[in-house]
């Protein structure tokens, strides 16, 4: 059984009430949006995290971004309630405030009176395939309740104009997001993961404009083939996991 809880340099994530718990993939992710933006020198004053589930990605973009302000928004209860526990034991506890509810939702409401510099999002991986038996598993991996395509129009309404939009994607379903986004966006980085050079890609990791961008394509390999992180690995996650 996984623990429950994971405990990074900074912060820990208690996960027991959440269904979908703390992912290597996911900490890639949140790794892979703070060096783009440090890369990059993005000023991020407010950003929105969508599905924050257990609170991780917008815990570790506070560490990087000392004056951030974050929104999470996620539909389960008892993901609320635990991303709240995560985000009031963290040192940036007072940029940080998670919402229950739909996106859509969330998006339609008055609570919005600006437009966000940055939008994250890990979204549901799966529409009605796979599913388990367990119905709180489901909402989380499964997009029921978030369609693709109702995540780029929210993130559309949601992002200024020159805002950026990071996105986690199973890499079989790249391509069908990429033809939804139609005129809405543009690819600024796309970075295909896999789990070793043997593998083939799982996941891809988006980063999205409403400006043109030239698109850069790159990879990532978690593991080398005797079992142990690669450089690019490490180099991104060695100042949050506690054994890098």
């Amino acid at each position: 059984m996984p623990n429950n809880y994971f405990r990074f340099k900074q912060f820990t994530i208690q996960q027991d009430k959440c269904a979908m718990k703390v992912c290597t993939d996911a900490c890639l992710f949140g790794a892979w949006i703070v060096q783009q933006i440090e890369n990059s020198k993005l000023k991020i004053q407010n950003a929105l995290d969508i599905g924050t589930g257990t609170g991780l990605l917008s815990l570790m973009l506070s560490q990087k971004n000392n004056h951030t302000i974050i929104d999470a928004v996620e539909i389960d209860e008892a993901a609320v309630e635990q991303a709240k526990e995560n985000f009031e034991a963290s040192p940036w506890k007072e940029r940080l405030k998670v919402y229950q509810g739909s996106i859509q939702k969330f998006g339609n409401s008055r609570i919005r009176q600006f437009k966000y510099d940055l939008i994250i999002c890990n979204p549901p991986f799966y529409e009605d395939d796979l599913n388990s038996e367990d119905e709180k598993r489901n909402l989380a991996l499964h997009s029921k309740r978030l369609k693709l395509e109702e995540l780029i129009n929210s993130a559309y309404k949601l992002l200024d104009d020159t805002g950026n939009f990071f996105v986690l994607l199973p890499y079989h379903r790249t391509e069908f997001f990429l033809q939804l986004k139609q005129n809405k966006f543009f690819i600024k980085e796309k970075t295909l993961i896999k789990q070793t050079p043997k593998h083939n890609y799982f996941r891809s990791m988006l980063w999205l404009t409403k400006q043109p961008a030239a698109t850069h394509q790159s990879e990532i390999i978690i593991m080398n083939e005797d079992g142990k992180y690669t450089n690019d690995f490490i180099e991104l996650l060695k100042d949050y996991y506690l054994h890098l």
